[in-house]
């Protein structure tokens, strides 16, 4: 239950009510909206300026409170991520959850997440210009976030990406789903999502070899109420051949 609403003008008077206990940010409110016990006050962040879309060399940087909808309609991002950002959530869910809020509240199904897992999105926090590794964040956001906003989230733009998924249908979050994000320099990123609490990162090297061997390892232990573990390790695979297929393609 919301108790309080606050919505300040400035970075630091948000800041200093974040600090405060009980003290949630309100976004797009698709988080919020679901809480039917907990007593929390609210800090409204929509007059804070984090809703602009920036393309800044072969990086583009997202303001936090950009909804999954602005961006999945802004021009410079490839269509894998579209792809994912469909499957994330129908329209009417993309029109209100932002960018920030879909990541603080991601499980391990989120294919936004799972994608933003592969291209090594960074999140710029403030207070002090903290800039953070999806992959550090994910597992810890609780603690990483206390007393502290996320403000942009920045993605390459110079690297491949491809996206596959699995799902019962259509309209579910997929069982299994996998990204592959490559760069001119080799380097190459798979994140499989569809299990645990966040997408795992099965692979972040120089060499493309072997992606199908680390899916199948990642996925050893991933058995739960919707698929066996086999399952998942033999379809993992079978996703990664499409992803490196599709990336052929589009040479």
């Amino acid at each position: 239950m919301i108790t309080s609403y606050h919505r300040p003008e400035t970075m630091p008077e948000a800041l200093e009510l974040l600090n405060q206990t009980n003290t949630l940010p309100l976004g797009g409110g698709t988080l919020l909206s679901s809480l039917k016990s907990a007593s929390v006050e609210v800090v409204d962040l929509q007059s804070l300026g984090l809703s602009t879309i920036h393309k800044k060399g072969n990086n583009l940087e997202i303001g936090a409170t950009v909804t999954l909808q602005a961006l999945l309609e802004s021009e410079p991002i490839p269509d894998a991520l579209k792809a994912a950002l469909k499957l994330e959530a129908p329209l009417n869910i993309r029109n209100a959850a932002t960018v920030a809020g879909t990541l603080v509240a991601a499980d391990g199904r989120s294919t936004f997440a799972t994608v933003m897992l592969a291209l090594d999105a960074k999140l710029s926090i403030q207070p002090n210009d903290e800039e953070l590794e999806i992959g550090s964040f994910l597992p810890m956001r609780t603690e990483n976030l206390r007393g502290k906003l996320i403000t942009a989230v920045t993605l390459p733009l110079n690297a491949k990406l491809t996206f596959e998924s699995v799902a019962r249908t259509p309209a579910d979050k997929p069982i299994v789903c996998a990204a592959l994000a490559s760069w001119p320099s080799g380097r190459t990123r798979l994140a499989l999502g569809g299990y645990s609490k966040a997408p795992l990162l099965a692979m972040d090297g120089t060499e493309s070899d072997g992606l199908d061997t680390s899916a199948r390892n990642a996925f050893h232990e991933a058995t739960d109420e919707w698929a066996s573990a086999e399952y998942r390790m033999d379809v993992a695979a079978t996703l990664i051949k499409r992803c490196l297929e599709a990336q052929q393609v589009h040479r």
